[in-house]
């Protein structure tokens, strides 16, 4: 069965509520999905796996310092070929998730689009999108195979 890791950095809850959520549309598919805040990821184990999707939160314009370096230790150890997405929440901006994916795309990540960016606290409407995110994602995994 395919793999798919979803490595998030969630400031308020936010970005974490939207990765259980592109987790959960995923699962819907039948894929095997692990779902966890980047502190518990070694950037070598989500090199294995065959799809990566990598959440922010948006601070002063930017990803999350921890994880953009996380990023680029993942980009080291080589993620060319692989599917990908990204994701986050913001307050004024939103750029993380729209910067991640141009990381992920300069290191030869297949990244899905749309970028999912969501203000605030996610609602009922930004949560499905989510699951629609995971759902895509894993449509396009399977065809893969």
């Amino acid at each position: 069965m395919p793999r798919l890791a979803i490595v998030y950095l969630s400031t308020q809850g936010s970005t974490k509520m939207m990765a259980e959520a592109v987790a959960e549309g995923a699962r819907e598919k039948h894929i095997d999905v692990d779902v966890d805040n980047f502190y518990e990821w070694d950037p070598a184990e989500v090199a294995k796996y065959d799809a990566i999707c990598i959440g922010s939160s948006t601070f002063y314009y930017t990803m999350l310092e921890p994880i953009a370096k996380f990023l680029d230790k993942l980009i080291d150890i080589g993620i060319e070929g692989k599917l990908g997405a990204a994701f986050g929440s913001y307050g004024w901006s939103g750029e993380a998730p729209v910067l991640i994916a141009e990381k992920l795309r300069k290191a030869g990540v297949e990244v899905i689009d749309p970028v999912l960016r969501i203000q605030y606290i996610p609602n009922e409407k930004d949560l499905a999108e989510c699951i629609r995110l995971g759902k895509d994602l894993a449509i396009k995994m399977k065809k893969r195979e």
